[in-house]
């Protein structure tokens, strides 16, 4: 018999939700976000701390027995919605999820505490775009040291310690003070990538690579959709907002009837995102047929949350256009999240392979 998912909220997850948006709305507001983004640091150090310590966000995936919270992907999916609503620049997905994920995949217990307290960032050493059942780049492993150059690492820059594939099949643990991190042109102002070289640098083997990563990345893509959900919401209701409130020929802009028809058609897709990312988030919590509801979550997020960027921007007119406006980082992040742990295109591809349902 099939359990039927749980899509509903509870009110534990609502509190956290709650807590979560009064935390950012201190530390993230749409000003300081552009002055950030115009900075040699993108990432808010200081909010991170705010989640990771004051909040023990760091470890909400932990077991408690290894400092972490004990919770599951269900709150971690609520973590992210808020995370995604705020464009916040703080490692949460790529730290507290992805990193995480590939050590407890390890049994790194003594690194997983160490992230769960939010002394340490982790950064898994994939490039960004790479799905959960796609080849990733290694480097080379020589005589114990490690060389090579790994691109498109996300919040490198922020990351304390790197979980690094080896051509040995190992993954390995290696200090961000051992290798040179180089940023890159990136579209996402507020998660950054660059490029990690390694020349030499020692590593600590953790433990077998190939099945650490597929499940960091399989987690990644599945709760990316969650962020990806809350960016949707977020200039859904900014949009309607400001269509309430701009005026044209002495009526509300959003009481022309195109105009509520686009949003119309926006609200229905944001509502099936919302219920992909939660079916996505209880499947990893469950374990159970994860990696079909993690596929049919990024298969349907990445169009809906471009499509709702899009939308704010344009229909936001002239303001919209404007570096003041927050509305571009939104549609940057959108874009980014678009190619992030797999395409749309891929996610379709890897369903179509799990349910046995090939193209002619």
């Amino acid at each position: 018999m099939t359990t039927q998912p749980d899509l509903l909220y509870s009110e534990e997850e609502e509190a956290l939700r709650a807590a979560v948006r009064d935390l950012l709305a201190d530390h993230c507001d749409a000003p300081g976000l552009i002055v950030r983004t115009e900075s040699a640091a993108p990432h808010d150090l200081a909010a991170w701390k705010a989640l990771a310590d004051g909040m023990g966000l760091a470890g909400l995936l932990v077991p408690e027995e290894h400092g972490g919270q004990g919770a599951t992907h269900r709150e971690a999916a609520v973590v992210l919605e808020e995370l995604g609503r705020a464009v916040a620049p703080v490692p949460f997905l790529t730290s507290a999820v992805v990193a995480t994920e590939a050590l407890l995949a390890c049994g790194a217990t003594d690194l997983v505490t160490e992230l769960a307290s939010g002394r340490r960032i982790g950064a898994l050493a994939v490039a960004l775009h790479v799905a959960p059942d796609a080849a990733h780049r290694s480097v080379r492993q020589e005589g114990g040291l490690l060389h090579g150059e790994l691109t498109g690492i996300a919040d490198a820059a922020a990351a304390d310690v790197f979980l690094v594939p080896a051509d040995d099949g190992v993954l390995h643990a290696v200090d961000a003070e051992a290798v040179t991190v180089t940023p890159q042109v990136s579209l996402d102002l507020t998660r950054p990538v660059a490029t990690v070289t390694l020349d030499g640098a020692e590593g600590r083997p953790l433990g077998e690579a190939a099945p650490a990563v597929r499940r960091a990345l399989r987690a990644g893509a599945g709760l990316l959709a969650s962020e990806q959900l809350g960016l949707a919401e977020w200039t859904l209701t900014e949009t309607v907002r400001y269509l309430k409130e701009r005026k044209q020929f002495n009526r509300p802009v959003g009481g022309f009837q195109a105009l509520k028809h686009r949003l119309a058609q926006l609200w229905l897709e944001v509502v099936n995102l919302r219920a992909a990312a939660r079916n996505a988030a209880g499947a990893l919590a469950a374990d159970t047929d994860a990696e079909v509801a993690v596929a049919v979550a990024q298969a349907y997020a990445a169009p809906v949350a471009v499509h709702a960027a899009e939308e704010a921007l344009q229909l936001h007119a002239g303001i919209g256009m404007t570096w003041e406006h927050p509305v571009h980082l939104y549609l940057k992040r959108a874009k980014a999240d678009s190619l992030a742990y797999g395409t749309a295109g891929a996610h379709r591809a890897a369903l179509a392979r799990l349910v046995d349902l090939q193209a002619p």
